[in-house]
């Protein structure tokens, strides 16, 4: 008989600093709560059940769905919505009883009122159901802060490489790979997980990294480690396991496995120390891009980045374009759901005076009053990224003073240029582009951009992590203090981890 494997999900990104609190209601996906039935997709691409249902169709394993379920990212998660939703995943698990594998879909960054680590907790309380003979398997953002404990609970844990997260695919068939060959016996898996001492941005669009992601894929292609993670860390999530940190999963060899992890931890904190992620000031960016010759410039509005926890609806970036005039100028997704049930209202090709933006708190600016002109509406917009579709909601295009803006009821960050072009934006007759978005957005801009800038702006994300007071992170931890030398990483975990032998 096949094996028994049981799938579940629960994944959100936590900005401890964010202004928008997460309660249930900020979760969508598949799932039963105090007997309501839950149906519609997750926030996330359900890779790892498609992986799932792959096999049950080759007969590898039998299936069992638990629920998937996920929120966009945002602030701290009440402990109400954590519980429940933690419950829901391990009473469907109980119930599935007995199963021989458990492939989890995670983020890795929650943080719940009350739970520091959500991922370890929920990991932890799996493994005291399956018992110490089963398996299991987690897919996790390389933005999670990768703590001992879920490391200790599974056998497998497999990172995102590549940022903007375009691999979730193939990290998917990597995680029911191993998990499969590691049920058969073929395989021993043993973890070391390594600390960094320092947090950075690593892009994969930056060569360093680029080289590095490589170099990872070659140790795996050589079969000395069954996987490598490099494990960014969330930078506006305040716990203990903040940081950056290499996991290495090695075949019955625990010794290889501290090697390689130590090894990945000192080469990503050598790109940290010596080529950072740079951002420009926002009014050197618009000058850098109107004297620039033609554009198109993409400028990257990552302190308002959803995909981080900003509320996305701040206006400093808007407002700095009309204070200069600049009309060859598209802009998106500005969250507003009032701003788009007025221009539904208004209809496509009406002129009226709307307020814009600015709605959440200090750091979205104020909002602005605009003369607009509603260009387009779409009743169920969405974005491309990596081939998968993210829904923004009844969303509207308007212009005003030249410049096109979008305005989305559904939270998301700019992932694809189809934000645009959907409304009819001839983004090759541009001159400035600005994309609330951190990196996602880089894979569907580079080819059409003369150059892509990071903007340094007021917003929720600030690229100085000094300026946040964090209270739980362990110290030293570079570049947040600058006036100690720079740590070595260190093992965290220096004895063997459970390896079902």
């Amino acid at each position: 008989m096949p094996p028994r494997a049981f799938t579940a999900g629960l994944a959100q990104e936590t900005n401890t600093f964010g202004p928008l609190p997460t309660g249930i209601g900020s979760f969508s996906g598949r799932c039963e709560l105090a007997g309501q039935v839950f149906d519609e997709e997750p926030p996330f691409p359900e890779s790892l059940l498609l992986g799932g249902h792959k096999r049950a169709a080759e007969g590898l394993i039998d299936l069992i769905e638990g629920p998937t379920i996920g929120a966009h990212p945002s602030g701290l998660v009440t402990r109400f919505a954590y519980e429940q939703l933690r419950d829901a995943i391990l009473a469907s698990l109980q119930a599935a009883m007995p199963v021989d594998i458990v492939a989890v879909h995670l983020h890795g960054a929650m943080i719940a009122d009350g739970y520091e680590d959500c991922e370890g907790d929920l990991l932890t309380r799996m493994r005291a159901i399956i018992g110490p003979d089963a398996f299991i398997g987690a897919m996790i953002d390389p933005h999670a802060h990768l703590s001992a404990a879920m490391v200790e609970a599974a056998e497998i844990i497999v990172a995102y490489k590549e940022y903007p997260h375009t691999d979730f695919r193939e990290r998917a068939e990597e995680v029911w790979e191993l998990l499969l060959a590691a049920r058969a016996g073929r395989i021993r898996p043993v973890a070391a997980l390594w600390d960094t001492r320092a947090i950075a941005v690593y892009h994969t669009s930056r060569p360093e990294v680029r080289s590095l992601v490589d170099w990872m894929q070659d140790v795996e292609q050589r079969g000395d480690a069954l996987s490598l993670s490099l494990v960014h860390s969330f930078p506006w999530g305040d716990t203990r396991d903040f940081g950056t940190r290499a996991l290495a999963i090695c075949d019955g060899n625990l010794d290889a496995a501290h090697f390689l992890a130590g090894d990945l931890a000192n080469r990503a904190r050598v790109i940290a120390e010596t080529t950072p992620a740079s951002t420009i000031k926002l009014d050197a960016a618009l000058t850098r891009a109107l004297i620039g010759g033609d554009g198109p410039f993409v400028l990257a509005d990552g302190p308002d980045n959803p995909g981080g926890g900003a509320a996305g609806d701040s206006t400093f970036v808007l407002a700095a374009l009309l204070d200069l005039n600049i009309e060859s100028a598209c802009l998106g997704p500005v969250w507003d759901p009032q701003a788009v049930a007025i221009a539904f209202e208004a209809g496509a090709g009406a002129r009226l005076a709307m307020r814009v933006g600015g709605k959440t708190g200090p750091l979205s600016g104020s909002p602005l009053d605009l003369d607009a002109e509603i260009v387009a509406l779409r009743e169920a917009g969405a974005q491309t990224f990596a081939g998968a579709s993210f829904p923004i909601g009844r969303a509207a295009l308007i212009r005003t003073r030249g410049i096109e803006v979008v305005l989305v009821s559904k939270r998301d960050q700019a992932r694809g240029p189809d934000l645009f072009t959907q409304f009819g934006v001839d983004l090759a007759r541009k001159q400035i582009i600005v994309v609330k978005s951190s990196q996602h957005f880089y894979d569907g801009f580079a080819s059409i951009a003369k150059e892509i800038i990071y903007l340094d702006a007021p917003g929720s994300l600030q690229s100085d992590l000094t300026s946040y007071a964090y209270a739980r992170i362990t110290r030293p931890r570079w570049p947040i203090d600058r006036a100690a030398p720079p740590p070595e990483p260190v093992s965290l975990l220096p004895r063997p981890v459970r390896s079902n032998t």
